[in-house]
């Protein structure tokens, strides 16, 4: 059910995606679906504003891959469950509207502008989504229920139907609820073990005590982290923790209460997280790590063009790890940032003199307190067997280093003979470090190769092709260089050019890791070289020959947290 999870993945993300920047000045709390969801749910993510489904899904390749993922699903059967046959049903039934978006939308009834929000009652999940053809949902349903022969039950509660799809029916019992109102689609389960009211809450009849909307944790997760406030996620660690360590602390707690309570067995399986030191030292833990927060810095969207740039944010409030990590940074080039210039780049910024001291301080912290919880106090002793005071010697000779980038700018490939190759190649490897010129002279007596390069900075290039002892076939050549602070290899002019701006950048401190890739750029060369062959593409490249999309992931340290950063560029073929 792999693909199914990626499926359900990629129309979160989609309806997750959008914001408009015109509503900064509003507060979420205005929103009425936030009064039935509690604000110790584990998790949240809200699509609070419309996001322009329609026309995002027409800036992206649809189909990409329905035709291989369609026989790849044929031939992973047959499948055993009538629960698996009807959610294989769904799958497909995605997969064959997906080659057109109006199709799409009509196949699961959605309007072109939708809202969607995923969230916990404790530990029941529930997720509601916007419709504008209620019947295209059942529709949709009976077609997945006649094929795989899972019968639902046709339920009421406070006036309210809905559809019962039983999961497991055998001494307790987990139904998939589906239910609509007022132009709204409520996914949930129902237990035998469950108070009713629980039920009656998901399904939008019942508002929640303490709703998110009063919390007012949402506009602060949008103002700390600089987030649109029209699409906000998040991970709650502090109630989760809690839900662990105490009988009555949230709803999740109460409900694990209940269900050990229902076993008639007086062993508790979280006993041992429940006692007053680990209660104490999980929830202190939690405290320095409360959240993980998802949002948006910015978005637009037409049917030609997306764009976003989205960030997760761990949260942490220990200062300690938080500023070791900051000296570790090292220095990231500028053009390894970019999504647009390049076929692909890969760059570590590491600054290797602070590593050694900075992973000491973040291991001292780990040890302190003295964990008294028998759980903490295992990996703690896990953790002070592996002190990394002999990083120290490890790195001694890569002292002065600051960061490692290798860039592919462009290429084109050929096939003499049966032998790939390189037409052209625009590449550059670049080693950036204080005083290259030293470093260089350190590895000389391991790699003998090295004692006839001579490099002067800002010199002229020298040809090492000879020394990469690459096959001629491959038709590659490169040059190594010292570029001001930087120790280059590249090949081709553009290669070249770009190891020349790197004596123009200042040896800064700024990141921890970038990965950019253009799909088109790396995929165009080798589409070509197929046609050329007079060979047929093989579907499962085929499907990636309209993804025209250009992408980069970027990992730093900030004063609020561990940054993960995604951009992305998506145009229409």
């Amino acid at each position: 059910m792999k693909k199914l999870a990626i499926a359900a993945a990629v129309i979160a993300v989609g309806a997750g995606a959008y914001v408009l920047s015109g509503k900064d000045g509003s507060t979420i709390s205005d929103n009425e679906i936030l009064a039935y969801i509690p604000a110790d749910t584990l998790l949240f993510s809200g699509q609070l504003t419309p996001f322009p489904l329609e026309d995002y899904l027409y800036s992206m390749p649809m189909g990409v891959n329905s035709k291989v993922s369609l026989e790849q699903i044929e031939q992973a059967g047959p499948y055993g469950s009538e629960q698996e046959r009807f959610f294989v049903s769904l799958y497909k039934s995605y997969l064959m509207s997906f080659e057109n978006p109006e199709v799409f939308l009509k196949t699961f009834g959605l309007p072109a502008n939708i809202e969607s929000y995923t969230y916990t009652l404790g530990a029941l999940p529930v997720f509601k989504i916007q419709v504008e053809d209620e019947s295209a949902v059942w529709a949709l349903l009976d077609k997945a229920s006649e094929e795989s022969g899972l019968v639902h039950k046709a339920e009421s509660v406070k006036g309210q139907e809905y559809r019962a799809y039983p999961l497991i029916d055998e001494d307790e019992s987990i139904d998939m609820v589906f239910a609509q109102k007022d132009g709204w689609l409520t996914v949930t389960l129902n237990t035998s073990f469950n108070k009713p009211e629980l039920l009656e809450t998901a399904l939008g009849l019942i508002k929640v005590d303490n709703p998110i909307s009063e919390s007012g944790m949402l506009d602060e997760i949008a103002t700390t982290h600089g987030f649109l406030k029209d699409s906000i996620s998040f991970i709650n660690h502090v109630e989760l923790v809690n839900g662990l360590t105490s009988n009555d602390g949230n709803m999740l707690a109460k409900q694990l209460t209940k269900l050990v309570q229902m076993e008639g067995s007086n062993e508790d399986p979280f006993a041992e997280f429940k006692t007053p030191e680990c209660k104490a030292e999980f929830n202190a833990i939690a405290a320095n790590w409360p959240r993980t927060v998802m949002g948006l810095n910015s978005f637009s969207v037409n049917r030609k063009e997306t764009n976003f740039d989205a960030e997760v944010v761990i949260e942490s409030n220990n200062q300690v790890i938080l500023g070791a990590l900051a000296k570790m940074r090292g220095f990231i080039p500028s053009f390894s940032q970019n999504i647009s210039n390049n076929v692909a780049s890969m760059a570590f910024g590491l600054d290797v003199v602070q590593l050694a001291p900075a992973l000491s301080e973040i291991w001292k912290d780990l040890q302190t307190p003295s964990y008294q919880c028998e759980a903490l106090a295992q990996v703690q002793y896990g953790i002070s067997e592996q002190n990394p005071a002999m990083l120290g010697m490890m790195t001694g000779m890569a002292n002065g280093v600051k960061g490692i980038s290798t860039t592919i700018v462009d290429f084109s490939l050929t096939d003499e003979n049966g032998e790939p190759g390189f037409k052209h190649l625009d590449a550059l490897i670049s080693l950036s470090a204080d005083d290259p010129a030293m470093l260089m002279n350190m590895v000389r007596p391991f790699v003998p190769q090295l004692a006839n390069i001579q490099l002067e900075k800002n010199g002229n290039a020298v040809d090492v092709t000879p020394y990469l002892m690459l096959p001629p076939e491959m038709g590659v050549t490169a040059k190594i260089a010292m570029k001001d602070n930087h120790l280059v290899i590249f090949s081709g002019d553009k290669g070249e050019a770009l190891a020349d701006t790197l004596a123009n950048e200042p040896l800064a401190s700024n990141g921890l890791t970038s990965m950019a890739l253009d799909y088109q750029k790396l995929l165009t060369p080798v589409f070509t070289l197929i046609e050329e062959s007079g060979e047929p593409i093989p579907d499962e490249l085929a499907m990636l020959k309209d993804y025209d999309m250009r992408m980069q992931l970027t990992l730093d340290v900030t004063a609020k947290g561990i940054s993960i950063s995604t951009k992305a560029n998506s145009t229409a073929k």
